[in-house]
C-alpha cells in the first residue's frame, strides 16, 4: 500500500479559507468569482498581516475575524480582513446588535423570567400566542 500524501495548508491559506467561509464565498463556481471580481490572492497579504498582528496564532486571528464579521453583519455592513485592522483597538468592545422581539409590529419583553408581554396601544398584554409567531429584528 502506498502512503497517501497530504498537503499541509499554510496558516495564511487556512485564514483566507476561513474568511471565504464567513463571507459565504466558499466552494462556489468559477463564474461566481469572475462575476463578483473575487480574487483569492488579494486576501492573502491581509491574512498574513493579521497573523503577524496575532503573533502567528491562527485561532486568535480567526476569533478576531469572527468578532468583526458578526459585528458588521448585525449592522448590514460589508467587511474584509482589513476591517479587523481598522477596528483593532476596539475589537474587544465590538458587540453585534441584539435583535428585539416583536409580535404584529408591537414590541415585546420577557418579564418575571418566563412570561412574554406585548406593548399594544400603550397597554402591556400577556402574550398568549406561539413562540414561533415572534419576529426577531
Amino acid at each position: 500500500m502506498e502512503k497517501e500524501k497530504t498537503k499541509k495548508i499554510s496558516p495564511v491559506h487556512e485564514l483566507v479559507n476561513y474568511y471565504f467561509d464567513i463571507k459565504g464565498w466558499a466552494n462556489k463556481n468559477k463564474s461566481f468569482y469572475q462575476e463578483n471580481k473575487i480574487v483569492y490572492g488579494r486576501s492573502a497579504k491581509p491574512a498574513k498581516q493579521l497573523l503577524e498582528m496575532c503573533d502567528g496564532n491562527l485561532e486568535e486571528a480567526k476569533l478576531n475575524l469572527k468578532k468583526v464579521a458578526e459585528w458588521a453583519k448585525s449592522r448590514n455592513l460589508d467587511f474584509s480582513i482589513e476591517t479587523v485592522f481598522k477596528r483593532w483597538n476596539e475589537i474587544d468592545k465590538l458587540q453585534p446588535i441584539e435583535k428585539k422581539p416583536y409580535y404584529r409590529n408591537c414590541p415585546m419583553v420577557k418579564r418575571f423570567g418566563r412570561k412574554w408581554f406585548v406593548l399594544e396601544k400603550g397597554n402591556w398584554l400577556e402574550f398568549a400566542g406561539l413562540e414561533s409567531e415572534i419576529e426577531w429584528r
